[in-house]
């Protein structure tokens, strides 16, 4: 009598199982290629921390009071401050105890706060808290710094061998060209808008700022 052979699945061995160790893998998870902060980095952020201090100080003080100002008016104070750092430059002495310094501060806040402005609208009152405003005001400036780095990837940090007067002067073109543009109700033909106009005072004045920290 034949019998027929039905094919069992191979069962598991369970003590070969049990025996077994669990395989490792020798790869190393990835990390991101993050590169280290150049000197400018370093310089720029030790900057932001001094504007950023003092905006953060005037917040408390005055509350977000600067919140019903129009850019144009924005303008008017950035131009005030960079008129008085060229005629100190020119002059050479000043009867008021405050020195270009502070001026160049002035500059990249009231330039952050236009930016601000030129997002959010002008308001009738000081309505903004001060967690939204200093949220801003990084976005800001760190948009600025960005384009910093897209430039001097191009130039090669030409700005290194500029004096500081001559960056004054640029600031003060950069305020003339914004009021052009105020004046034609924000239309160019061809040139950047008052965006990326501010962005450059603030760059500008930064640079000052580094070159009057670390290289006087």
């Amino acid at each position: 009598m034949q019998t027929n052979h039905i094919n069992q699945p191979n069962q598991p061995n369970h003590l070969n199982q049990q025996n077994m160790k669990p395989q490792t893998s020798n790869m190393k998870p990835e990390t991101p290629n993050l590169k280290p902060p150049t000197k400018t980095d370093k310089e720029f952020e030790q900057a932001i921390i001094s504007c950023r201090e003092i905006f953060e100080k005037k917040l408390k003080d005055y509350g977000a009071a600067w919140r019903i100002l129009r850019t144009s008016s924005m303008t008017d104070q950035i131009f005030i401050k960079a008129q008085r750092i060229r005629n100190l430059e020119i002059k050479g002495t000043s009867k008021i105890d405050e020195g270009i310094k502070s001026e160049f501060i002035g500059i990249v806040n009231y330039a952050v706060m236009a930016l601000i402005q030129i997002e959010k609208g002008i308001s009738d009152t000081p309505d903004m808290p001060e967690n939204e405003a200093i949220e801003l005001y990084n976005k800001h400036i760190y948009a600025a710094k960005n384009l910093m780095d897209n430039k001097n990837h191009d130039y090669d940090e030409a700005w290194r061998n500029m004096r500081i007067s001559s960056m004054t002067d640029l600031i003060l073109m950069k305020i003339y060209r914004i009021k052009q543009i105020e004046d034609n109700e924000g239309k160019t033909l061809v040139s950047e808008g008052v965006e990326a106009n501010y962005m450059d005072m603030i760059n500008y004045a930064v640079f000052a700022l580094i070159k009057l920290n670390y290289e006087l």
